[in-house]
């Protein structure tokens, strides 16, 4: 099958059986989107939507949490993984929103890089969900389905993923397609045990057939 032909199956299948397709962190501005995503690093959005309405009850905003203790965020953050890191994070990413940004969370990928806890992956899930922008975030889920299905043959790096699905996905389709992976695989396409018989896409993917002794016409 030509990657275009896969492309075009695989984008034209969720377009028409998941017409909506949005973050199930719970937010209600940039800032709080930032927070959630940070917390959701190898952490589930179950479990980040459990800690944030107590965070959010008490830090808000950029200001409030750039003047909160590391304990104090700790306390209230701990029951997600690596709470020491994140709170950290969160307070000296916090800081430099106010400091450098006027408290006002940047729309530029590489200015959102420069905060602490912000990586590519991050920077993108917030250009993308608030402001739309035509990226891709990558995370495992994303990853592990990309290749699964062939749309990123020889990529071994999310960066390499990417810049394949960038490459080869629609700019008005991108920050649609970041969910649409992402759900699949969170879902259907798990890590262990992918849900096949219920899967959609077998048609067009790469991994179905060579595991489960299934020829494709």
């Amino acid at each position: 099958m030509k990657i275009r032909d896969r492309y075009r199956g695989v984008m034209d299948w969720f377009a028409a059986n998941m017409p909506v397709a949005e973050t199930e962190l719970s937010y209600s501005d940039p800032f709080q989107l930032i927070v959630a995503v940070v917390l959701s690093a190898q952490c589930t959005d179950k479990r980040v939507n459990m800690i944030t309405p107590a965070l959010f009850a008490r830090f808000p905003d950029a200001p409030s949490m750039a003047g909160a203790t590391q304990e104090e965020i700790f306390g209230l953050i701990r029951s997600c993984s690596y709470p020491n890191n994140k709170a950290k994070h969160l307070i000296g990413m916090a800081e430099m929103i106010v400091s450098r940004f006027n408290g006002q969370v940047p729309s530029d990928r590489d200015e959102l890089t420069q905060l602490p806890g912000v990586g590519r992956k991050t920077a993108n899930v917030i250009t993308s969900v608030v402001w739309n922008s035509p990226v891709i975030a990558v995370d495992t889920h994303v990853f592990r389905v990309a290749r699964r299905l062939g749309l990123t043959p020889g990529a071994r790096t999310p960066l390499d993923v990417e810049l394949r699905l960038t490459h080869e996905i629609a700019e008005e389709v991108r920050p649609q397609a970041h969910h649409w992976l992402l759900l699949h695989g969170r879902y259907v396409c798990t890590a262990r045990k992918p849900h096949c018989s219920e899967c959609g896409l077998k048609k067009w993917c790469a991994w179905f057939p060579e595991h489960n002794n299934v020829k494709i016409s």
